[in-house]
């Protein structure tokens, strides 16, 4: 795998974070629930696996903003500010989906659909920065993750209904392997985890 900040039109092989990004893109549109997410806001990377194995983290979302879109927090009983990360246009990114490879590839069609679905819930229904809080002790998935992946498969479903163009799923039919034997390489953005930065 190589990692690649930025695309080229002569660049050979299978860009992976924009197929991903141009794939959520639709799920904003057409999936009412996923409206609120601004695409352009949210930075797309992928990060390597190091051991090929089933079991380990698929996928993750990042929060840019601290509780309530905050841009400072407390850790330990000192304030912070997260490192910011800007897009081409000079935007503020309020989130990072980072998908995690080749375990998220090796997945089946529809685990992928739900792990992608999955980490978009995540964000903020008002779109700043921090994470969808659910009420209780268990704040980012409910009391059970098992009800949250069903409704996420749901939701999916739902997407797949309303008749998105083939191209823009087609890639998760393909395991890693796959991919990488149809377009020779698979390449994509990496973005460092955003540091936290303590404020006096």
């Amino acid at each position: 795998m190589r990692s690649d900040s930025a695309v080229r039109p002569d660049c050979s092989g299978f860009d992976f974070t924009d197929h991903v990004r141009r794939l959520c893109e639709d799920v904003a549109q057409r999936v009412p629930d996923m409206h609120h997410i601004e695409v352009g806001r949210v930075a797309f990377a992928f990060a390597q696996t190091r051991k090929r194995v089933s079991h380990g983290l698929y996928a993750s979302l990042t929060p840019m903003r601290f509780e309530d879109g905050a841009e400072q927090g407390f850790r330990r009983g000192r304030k912070y500010a997260v490192q910011k990360l800007l897009n081409e246009h000079g935007e503020e990114y309020f989130y990072i989906l980072t998908l995690y490879l080749p375990r998220f590839q090796n997945m089946s069609f529809d685990e992928k659909l739900v792990t992608i679905f999955h980490e978009l819930w995540h964000i903020n229904p008002e779109f700043n920065g921090d994470l969808r809080r659910h009420p209780g002790r268990c704040y980012q998935h409910t009391h059970s993750q098992a009800e949250y992946d069903a409704q996420m498969a749901k939701l999916s479903q739902y997407w797949l209904s309303r008749k998105p163009p083939e191209s823009l799923h087609a890639f998760l039919r393909d395991d890693f392997q796959t991919l990488q034997r149809r377009f020779g390489r698979v390449y994509g953005r990496r973005i460092p985890h955003p540091k936290l930065l303590p404020l006096p």
